[in-house]
């Protein structure tokens, strides 16, 4: 029981949107830059190495359900310097961004500006305990894009926004 227990902790569940004003930006407790490239992009599961600040990450992602809204995640931070070495060998495609956190009643929603290739592209995640939670929406919140796979960052690695 412990077991599934554990795995039941390791479920994300998240709704993303597009973002239609600047106005977050003043909302913001944080900025922080994110690098993050994926060793594996299968559509099964994803591998991604992020350095955020003065942080390195690695973090493994399993298939979404059929909305979109829940998938499995695991991830472990990792010295920067371990972070820098692995993004070297990701698949072409490293992502540059700004993430805005902004305090949201018992949520923060994280804001990713995104850089270089994908530059112009806003948008926001909310992660929630259960698909069906509720929480305050900001009028900069636009158009609902959860489960649209475009907007997921292993498909922005490979198909950037300037592309569209």
């Amino acid at each position: 029981m412990g077991e599934v227990m554990k795995e039941a902790s390791m479920i994300e569940i998240e709704r993303k949107f597009l973002v239609n004003s600047k106005a977050y930006k003043d909302q913001a407790s944080s900025k922080t830059r994110i690098e993050q490239g994926f060793l594996n992009t299968h559509k099964e599961r994803t591998v991604r190495v992020r350095i955020m600040g003065d942080q390195g990450f690695i973090t493994v992602k399993g298939i979404s359900n059929a909305s979109g809204t829940s998938r499995f995640e695991w991830e472990k931070e990792i010295p920067v310097a371990e972070a820098s070495s692995l993004l070297k060998i990701c698949e072409k495609g490293i992502l540059q961004k700004y993430r805005y956190c902004i305090p949201s009643g018992e949520h923060v929603i994280e804001v990713d500006e995104f850089l270089g290739e994908n530059q112009g592209l806003v948008v926001a995640e909310i992660e929630l305990k259960s698909e069906e939670e509720k929480f305050i929406r900001p009028d900069w919140l636009g158009e609902e894009v959860t489960g649209d796979i475009k907007y997921y960052n292993s498909q922005l690695s490979k198909h950037p926004f300037k592309e569209w």
